[in-house]
Parts: structure tokens; sequence; C-alpha cells
């Protein structure tokens, strides 16, 4: 995993939490701008997750994706909306740390 392939990921985490934070205003408010506005957001995170698929591998990509948003996304929904999780659910976000952390191990079988 090069530098570059971590600044795509980091720019589109930026792009899908961004997307999903006027997702959970469009909740709270109803306004079908903020939802055109979410929707756009998730298609340019999408656009952006393809390259990284192809520097990184598919599995890489979406995986390294969809932890760094369940840890992001918990932190602003406890942060900004005042959610709480469980400890169970917790603990899932904890597991979630732990395979971002094995992953970001040096491949050994990748030719």
């Amino acid at each position: 995993m090069n530098a570059q392939f971590l600044l795509w990921l980091a720019g589109a985490m930026t792009i899908f939490i961004s997307g999903a934070t006027a997702s959970r205003a469009y909740i709270a408010t109803s306004n079908v701008l903020i939802l055109v506005l979410s929707l756009t957001l998730y298609c340019i995170g999408n656009l952006m997750m393809v390259r990284l698929m192809r520097e990184g591998g598919l599995g890489l990509a979406i995986s390294a994706s969809a932890i760094v948003q369940l840890i992001v996304v918990n932190i602003i929904a406890v942060a900004v909306f005042g959610e709480r999780l469980s400890m169970p659910q917790l603990a899932g976000v904890g597991l979630g740390v732990l395979a971002m952390a094995l992953m970001m191990f040096p491949l050994q079988g990748k030719v």
C-alpha cells in the first residue's frame, strides 16, 4: 500500500462521510436539495473507489473503505447527532479496527 493509495482512500472517505452526514441531515430536515447533495457525493466517492480498486485490488479497497467509514461515521453519529452505541456495537467497531490493522500488514502472497 503506497502513499498515493492512502491519499485517494482519504479523499474517497471524506466524500463518503460527507455524503453520509448529508443523508442524516436530510432525515432531520426533509430538504430534497440535501438529498441530491448526498447522492452526488456518493456518486463521486464511488468513482474514486474505481481507481482504488485498480491500485490495491477489490478486496483491500472495499474493506479499507468500509472500516474507515465505520469508525468515522460512528464518531460523527455520537459527536454531532447524539447517537449512542451499545456494548456489542462498540465491540463490533473494535473488531473493525483490529481487522484494519491486520490488513495493513505487508502482502506476502501477492504476485
